[in-house]
């Protein structure tokens, strides 16, 4: 049977850590009253007395009111009235007779009543954010029922035929913020509606509950994405977010026509009032509040799991109470806390309903099931046949691995006197896979290391609960492609070794890339992918930085890409190779003898580093702190020392080498400071926990100051460009191989730190769900 203070850590919320009752503090005051003795001490009889001897008989009788003394019981709650409204009420806890004189007692009373009021207050100020979110969400269905019926009756009106390519239209007016009058046509994409659903157009809410004011709507260009409209009687503000390149080109297009309409009202000329609400437009609405109503719904869910949990947690800490003193406290306390505020309200129960059934009316077609998908989707089941493949494939792995490694050392292939044909052309392939499976492994351990510390890495990167990878999964995929990408290559050094020299042969690797690109954009649902089409999204929305929004996820995958620059370049490489039609000849040479080519290894070096960089000046473009400013010249400074690191290693000359070492040098010190400051949250003076943050995850705090140390040494991983080191008759690309995947295992381990703060940072506003903007706002127009 499962403890209860495993069932309740393993159950609660992780992002109201702090709201819950901490219920293994008061474990710990039990425990020293126990191991003290204390109230045992206080409890036990002095040495009768004849008078005692005489009256305790007669105390038992009703007359002498033995029972009234029983009822009055050993403490007493008293509720006051909070100085502030919004705390409500808060209790206070009295101790009588030889009880009262127990130090011990007094401080675990003193600490239960502290954890009541804080679960009362907590539970009131969520269960107002709902009711208050609940309230706007009804409106907006309102206005979307309005319109949609608007618009039904314009098609009526009409009488359109069945081929008329028109779309009706409702016609609304517009007033814009200079009173001037432009006629505006939205046509939004279905591209767009499909990536509500993803998330894009998701914001978190602040710990007072409300919308996070992004200061972008303080600017001209970026209040755009808002119309005041006049329409069914109501004024009405569209807000259209800039999360993609379409809704930003025309964000800048928006505000140069009106520009010009500004310079033509002052010479008296006038515009047309019209926007057009057309039927795309109103299913983009109907999908952002679906949205709305599905985080509503799971906010009001994770409300009642924590009614529940505190609940058990006040029922199993009294019982273990009256367990240690042989008091009969719970009664008396737990009829209180049964009639607390948290534990009475109903408020967000009745809520919880009223947004169901709206869901199934008019989201569902009537059919509850239907609704309960997006509602309360089910977790996927993990298989044990995952495990079992995950080990065979292990198994194969390690079997062909190490013949490739015999084979390969027997051939003499990775020492000085290799076969330079294969390690100019197949041994990029082999180490391209190899560090990209690598990084991979490492975000499986890490999605392990977060669930066992209860970091909400989903919520965190919005990930649908139902369709992310589970580690499991993730090892599956790195076993699985990894025996095949070595099997491959084993075959393909067998027919090497053999003398076999033939076009086909030397197509090998290339179709084996090739494949796996296949694989990753095939449109079958097979082979993960959901998982796959999320992936290549977020890679376009990196190749397109800054024109869409940048979310967690974006700049966390694009982090991952400025570590595998020697990937990308071998993947250049590669390319090459193969598109050229070199492999016929086997003239690898010739790449690197084409001045395009020699440009491109520049480009690709930085490519990482300016997506990156241009995330940070589009954050600083939403948000408006000047820290994505600072941000964005680390990123800078990382271009120009990959540069100069690529002009280096093609002019090799003490300029070009001091000129290494000091822009790396600087750059260095920027990103570990980055690191340890910004990204973990690390290097706080005035902290409890010396050179730590006040909130650390992990017990041991030794684990902080070695993964400090490690990063800095890997992050010195650049001193290899100056020094030149050899191992033994290693062939140079083997240990530049080597050293790429230091900083792969650098990134994958900078990854939990960069996670464990977010969490921190966010758990400490008690988010939990994500607010989808509303499309519809009433304002007042004067």
């Amino acid at each position: 049977m499962v403890k209860f203070s495993k069932q309740f850590e393993g159950q609660l919320v992780p992002e109201w850590k702090e709201a819950f009752v901490d219920y293994w503090q008061l474990k710990k005051d039990l425990k020293k009253m126990q191991v003290h003795g204390l109230v045992y001490q206080e409890d036990k009889p002095l040495r009768p007395t004849l008078a005692h001897s005489l009256l305790s008989p007669l105390k038992k009788l009703p007359l002498f009111g033995s029972h009234a003394h029983k009822d009055h019981g050993v403490i007493q709650v008293h509720k006051k009235l909070a100085s502030s409204e919004s705390k409500g009420d808060v209790y206070e806890t009295e101790l009588l007779d030889r009880f009262a004189d127990t130090d011990a007692a007094k401080e675990f009373f003193a600490r239960l009543d502290l954890q009541l009021n804080k679960v009362n207050q907590f539970y009131k100020r969520k269960e107002g954010e709902f009711m208050e979110r609940g309230e706007l969400l009804k409106k907006q269905m309102e206005i979307l029922l309005d319109l949609k019926a608007a618009l039904k009756r314009r098609r009526g009106e009409k009488g359109l035929s069945n081929d008329s390519k028109d779309d009706p239209s409702i016609s609304c007016s517009v007033a814009s913020e200079g009173s001037t009058q432009v006629v505006i046509e939205e046509e939004e994409q279905q591209q767009q509606i499909q990536e509500t659903q993803t998330g894009e157009f998701i914001e978190r809410v602040d710990d007072s509950g409300g919308l996070i004011k992004a200061r972008r709507e303080e600017g001209k260009l970026r209040s755009l994405s808002g119309r005041v409209i006049t329409c069914q009687g109501k004024n009405l503000k569209i807000n259209i977010p800039l999360t993609t390149p379409t809704r930003t080109i025309s964000a800048i297009t928006n505000l140069v026509w009106e520009d010009l309409v500004s310079q033509s009202k002052k010479y008296g000329l006038e515009g047309g009032n019209k926007v057009s609400i057309n039927k795309t437009k109103l299913h983009h609405a109907e999908k952002m509040i679906r949205g709305a109503f599905v985080e509503l719904y799971k906010g009001l869910g994770y409300l009642r799991t924590y009614r529940n949990l505190n609940m058990m947690a006040f029922v199993k800490i009294l019982k273990k109470f009256d367990k240690v003193t042989g008091k009969e406290v719970m009664p008396i306390y737990l009829k209180v806390v049964e009639s607390s505020y948290f534990n009475s309200s109903d408020k967000a129960i009745k809520l919880m309903d009223e947004v169901e059934e709206l869901f199934v009316k008019h989201f569902a077609e009537d059919n509850k099931r239907k609704a309960m998908k997006y509602l309360n989707p089910r977790q996927r089941q993990e298989s044990h046949a995952v495990t079992f493949f995950i080990g065979l494939f292990a198994g194969c792995f390690i079997a062909l691995f190490i013949g490739y490694c015999i084979m390969a050392h027997i051939a003499g292939m990775y020492t000085g006197r290799s076969d330079s044909v294969y390690m100019e052309t197949v041994y990029p392939v082999l180490s391209m896979f190899s560090l990209l499976f690598l990084h991979l492994f490492l975000y499986g351990c890490n999605i392990f290391v977060w669930r066992k510390t209860r970091i909400n890495y989903t919520f965190i990167f919005e990930f649908s609960p139902t369709k992310e990878l589970k580690y499991r999964d993730i090892f599956l995929i790195c076993t699985t492609s990894m025996t095949v990408v070595v099997g491959v290559m084993l075959a393909h050094l067998t027919l090497t070794v053999k003398g076999h020299s033939s076009t086909e042969v030397q197509a090998i690797p290339g179709i084996l890339l090739l494949m796996f690109i296949t694989l990753l954009v095939c449109p079958v649902n097979i082979l993960y992918r959901s998982s796959r089409y999320l992936f290549l999204r977020i890679i376009r929305n990196i190749f397109l930085s800054p024109l869409y929004k940048v979310i967690m996820v974006d700049f966390f995958m694009a982090d991952q890409l400025c570590s595998q620059v020697p990937l990308l370049r071998n993947l250049e490489n590669i390319a090459c190779y193969y598109i050229t039609g070199s492999y016929k000849t086997q003239d690898y040479g010739y790449c690197m003898r084409t001045k395009h080519f020699r440009d491109l290894s520049y480009a690709v070096s930085f490519l990482p580093y300016y997506w990156r960089a241009m995330q940070c000046g589009r954050r600083w473009f939403d948000e408006g702190e000047m820290s994505h400013l600072i941000n964005l010249g680390k990123y800078v400074s990382a271009m120009m020392a990959a540069g100069v690191k690529v002009a280096y290693e093609k002019e090799q000359n003490v300029g070009w080498l001091s000129l290494v070492v000091i822009v790396s040098t600087t750059a260095t010190v920027y990103q570990l400071y980055w690191d340890f400051v910004k990204d973990w949250g690390l290097l706080q003076f005035n902290s409890k926990n010396p050179w730590l943050r006040n909130d650390l995850i992990l017990r041991r705090k030794y684990i902080y100051y070695l993964s400090m140390g490690l990063n800095l040494v890997l992050r010195l991983a650049w001193l290899q460009t100056v020094v030149h080191p050899n191992f033994g008759s290693l062939d140079s690309r083997v240990t530049s191989f080597l050293l790429a995947a230091l900083e792969v295992i650098r990134r994958g381990h900078w990854n939990f730190y960069r996670l464990e703060n977010e969490h921190l940072n966010n758990a400490g506003k008690f988010r939990a769900v994500k607010t989808v903007p509303l499309p519809f706002h009433e304002v007042d127009q004067d």
